[in-house]
């Protein structure tokens, strides 16, 4: 056979194929496409029915990864492949993916339990593997920290259900835990009176529950007194530095020391 021959024949395939190329192309594109609309009509119907952001995310990605997995399959088919054995293929080499990724998929499975007991939601602030911050982003490996100075923090959602955690905004309110040392010469009745009217005037303390002022212990050098306002979870930060410095400068004002350690030493002289 010539080569005047074969040229009708090649460009007969040739064009055969460009089709179901460009057919494949074409599905895989149209189908990434509807697989998004899908995704955002889902999405929608889950924000309406005041699902949590966090969760809402989670079964977005699952949702879309489930319709791609159906496009490419679509597009495999279109080309002239047996899906059949092409799933078979596929699943011995996740089986093999599996075993060489068991951390990341230890990973996905706290993850994935996360995200059905939700320890923590957006925004919250916890204290997670040894690390506090603010919850910006939980995928199903990793959750993302912002801590107060900006930093980024990424970590493994195992280590996180391997350890405590620790959601400082899981109520509205919270209640500061704040102790303060007076001198023995000092009154205590006078010093809790003047504590519980400056913590009135502080624009981050709560009325109800009202504060509290106790008698913690009575330590080596000074009469240590529980300072116990409560205030909104999410003002922890700015409110915990303004209640320390009101109470340093309350004292001051009305002359009631804080007292640092200190022991009094006797000296004998031998025959006294």
């Amino acid at each position: 056979m010539n080569i005047e021959e074969l040229l009708p024949k090649i460009q007969e395939y040739g064009i055969t194929w460009t089709i179901v190329i460009v057919k494949a192309i074409a599905i895989f594109f149209i189908g990434r496409i509807v697989a998004r609309v899908v995704v955002k009509v889902i999405d929608k119907l889950m924000k309406r029915s005041d699902m949590d952001e966090m969760l809402r995310k989670f079964l977005r990605n699952i949702a879309f990864a489930i319709l791609m997995i159906f496009v490419v399959i679509a597009t495999i088919s279109s080309l002239g492949i047996q899906t059949a054995s092409l799933v078979a293929v596929l699943g011995a080499a996740g089986l093999a993916i599996g075993l060489a990724l068991q951390g990341s998929l230890s990973n996905f499975a706290a993850g994935v339990l996360m995200i059905i007991f939700r320890p923590y939601k957006l925004g919250d602030l916890v204290n997670v593997a040894d690390t506090v911050g603010f919850v910006e982003e939980v995928d199903v490996f990793t959750t993302t920290l912002r801590l107060p100075d900006k930093t980024k923090i990424i970590i493994p959602n195992g280590q996180i259900m391997d350890a405590k955690i620790t959601n400082f905004m899981d109520s509205e309110t919270r209640r500061l835990d704040l102790e303060v040392g007076i001198g023995y010469g000092d009154d205590i009745d006078t010093a809790k009176e003047v504590l519980l009217s400056a913590l009135k005037t502080s624009d981050y303390v709560l009325e109800s529950p009202a504060p509290k002022v106790t008698v913690a212990s009575l330590g080596d050098s000074s009469v240590n007194l529980a300072v116990r306002p409560w205030i909104r979870s999410a003002d922890y930060a700015p409110a915990s530095h303004d209640v320390t410095e009101l109470i340093k400068k309350t004292l001051d004002a009305n002359g009631i020391n804080i007292p640092f350690p200190q022991r009094d030493v006797h000296m004998y002289r031998h025959g006294d």
